[in-house]
């Protein structure tokens, strides 16, 4: 009621605190998002004066950015782990060039960025584990033959969950199927 009596600035400014508490009390329970997770990271890296963190953070949270602008909506966390899993798969492009270009130091530099990139993603599959849930994905599928790998694939990629790539994927299916 007693909202109901301030002028329309502060009540927005009470509704603006009223998020913000509910936004640390999620973050405190650990219900926090990972473009959250990565924006608190930069923040600590920022106080701490960590130059790889730093620079690798805003890296990433810039294509996050623009992967929001050009979807129009926020990103989930599957798509911020893609997002994250681009951003090796550039890095290491990063290190093949520089290592053909005998600059150490880039080569230096990316490993150390895709070794912090690495612990925001989950634990990789095992060749074991992966090949377990290939198994089970082909005998849900019914697949008998390679001429049905896309449809392996399909039900496939989802489970994989940024723990294995695509082209591990394929090809132990390839391997499963021949």
């Amino acid at each position: 009621m007693a909202k109901r009596y301030l002028p329309q600035r502060w009540r927005i400014i009470i509704r603006l605190d009223e998020m913000r508490s509910v936004e640390q009390t999620l973050g405190i329970m650990g219900i926090m998002s990972m473009k959250n997770q990565l924006e608190t990271a930069l923040k600590d890296a920022i106080r701490a004066g960590d130059e790889v963190p730093k620079r690798t953070l805003r890296m990433v949270l810039s294509a996050i950015r623009l992967a929001e602008v050009e979807k129009g909506a926020p990103l989930d966390d599957a798509a911020v782990m893609g997002i994250l899993q681009k951003e090796i798969k550039s890095r290491q492009e990063t290190i093949e060039d520089a290592q053909r270009a005998g600059r150490a130091d880039l080569e230096g530099s990316a490993r150390a960025e895709i070794e912090f990139l690495s612990g925001y993603l989950p634990q990789p599959f095992s060749q074991a584990e992966l090949e377990a849930l290939v198994r089970q994905v082909i005998a849900e599928v019914g697949a008998t033959s390679i001429r049905e790998m896309g449809q392996v694939m399909k039900v496939l990629m989802p489970r994989l969950q940024g723990r294995a790539t695509g082209d591990q994927a394929s090809q132990t299916v390839r391997k499963l199927l021949q």
